[in-house]
C-alpha cells in the first residue's frame, strides 16, 4: 500500500457562474471527500485558502487511488506524488553507508 500527497485543482471551465449552483456542486464534491475519509482512504484533506485547489493525503493501492481519482473527473484534476516515510528513508540511507 502506498502513501501519496495529491494536489487537486478544480476545473474552473466546468464551474458554474451562479453562486447557488456552484455551492451545490461543491457540496456534492465535498460529500465524496467525506466518504473517502470515512473509508480510510483519505487521511487528510484541505483547501488552499483563496484558491480553487488544495491537497489530500491518500493511502491505498494504485487501483484504489485511481478509482478515487476517477470519481472526481472531470471536475477535479490531481497531481500525485508518492511519498516515503521516515522509516523508508532511513532504510535507504542505511543501505548507502553499509
Amino acid at each position: 500500500m502506498g502513501k501519496y500527497l495529491m494536489i487537486w485543482n478544480l476545473n474552473m471551465a466546468l464551474t458554474p457562474v451562479d453562486a447557488k449552483e456552484r455551492g451545490a456542486g461543491y457540496e456534492m464534491l465535498l460529500a465524496l471527500v467525506k466518504q473517502d475519509i470515512e473509508k480510510g482512504l483519505s487521511k487528510d484533506w484541505g483547501n488552499f485558502v483563496g484558491e480553487s485547489s488544495g491537497y489530500c493525503i491518500v493511502e491505498g493501492s494504485e487501483v484504489e487511488v485511481n478509482k478515487m481519482v476517477q470519481q472526481y473527473s472531470p471536475y477535479v484534476s490531481f497531481k500525485t506524488h508518492p511519498v516515503a516515510s521516515v522509516e523508508q528513508v532511513d532504510e535507504v540511507i542505511k543501505s548507502m553507508i553499509g
